[in-house]
């Protein structure tokens, strides 16, 4: 465990590593008490300063083979933030991030709050105005991604930014855990998966966001997004990079980066 003063100035490594784009050693070397709960305070923290709008969350480690590499037994979560909403008409500056990786999603939209605590999976049925067609950008302000459980965490579990593809689906239109994806990069594919390779069923991962944030004082609220996790490896991006996503019954979303510095 941390003192405050501790875990504002690994806050403040974190906001300097984001903003030079500089990457810095793990936390887990440098206060080598961090754990779980300081994590988690260090990530909201870095959220409070920016003050920016909360569109969502994501949810991470959301594989079972993902959890296994890391030792634990749930997943981990971050906020998407309205400077964080990419499009798929403007490309993206590669040069703006440290290590950036892309992931495919099917995302959530909700059209109602979600219970907390007691949040089920028929809760987040009931509650989900659409799904959409997602690609999450993630990036590690964390050394060569050397990355503990308290490291991701407190750097807003690795979030950039996402973007959502034009479709919107009724959950009841089609089964969320039989959803087929597979991710292009220049035309070739790279990557293939099924929605439920997120713990099964995305709709868990969701459930389980609710109840988690729960115990931070935080609701899902109608209009915010869900990233529950990604149906693929993470995939490297390289300056000039174009990213296809299609997605079996819900469309496809697209994210191109430019190559050259910013």
């Amino acid at each position: 465990m941390l003192t405050d003063d501790q875990r504002a100035k690994a806050a403040d490594l974190l906001a300097a590593a984001e903003r030079d784009r500089a990457p810095i050693p793990p936390l887990t070397e440098s206060f080598p008490g961090v754990d779980v709960v300081d994590a988690y305070q260090i990530q909201l923290l870095n959220i409070g300063r920016r003050a920016r709008r909360v569109l969502g969350h994501k949810v991470g480690l959301s594989s079972l083979a993902m959890q296994r590499m890391m030792g634990v037994h749930e997943p981990d979560y971050g906020h998407l933030l309205d400077d964080m909403l990419l499009t798929e008409q403007e490309s993206v500056h590669s040069g703006r991030y440290c290590y950036p990786r892309v992931e495919v999603e099917v995302g959530f939209v909700l059209g109602a709050d979600l219970p907390g605590r007691d949040c089920t999976e028929q809760d987040v049925l009931a509650g989900t105005r659409a799904l959409a067609p997602a690609i999450e950008l993630i990036d590690s302000r964390i050394t060569d991604w050397r990355i503990g459980l308290a490291d991701t965490i407190a750097d807003n579990a690795s979030s950039a930014g996402f973007v959502l593809g034009a479709a919107r689906v009724p959950p009841g239109a089609l089964d969320p855990r039989t959803i087929e994806a597979s991710l292009l990069r220049n035309g070739e594919v790279v990557e293939r998966g099924r929605s439920d390779a997120v713990l099964g069923n995305p709709v868990t991962a969701v459930a389980w966001l609710a109840r988690k944030v729960a115990e931070f004082g935080v609701r899902l609220r109608a209009g915010h997004v869900v990233l529950p996790g990604s149906c693929t490896r993470a995939v490297d991006v390289r300056p000039g990079d174009a990213f296809h996503a299609e997605f079996s019954g819900l469309g496809s979303v697209s994210l191109n980066f430019l190559g050259g510095p910013q």
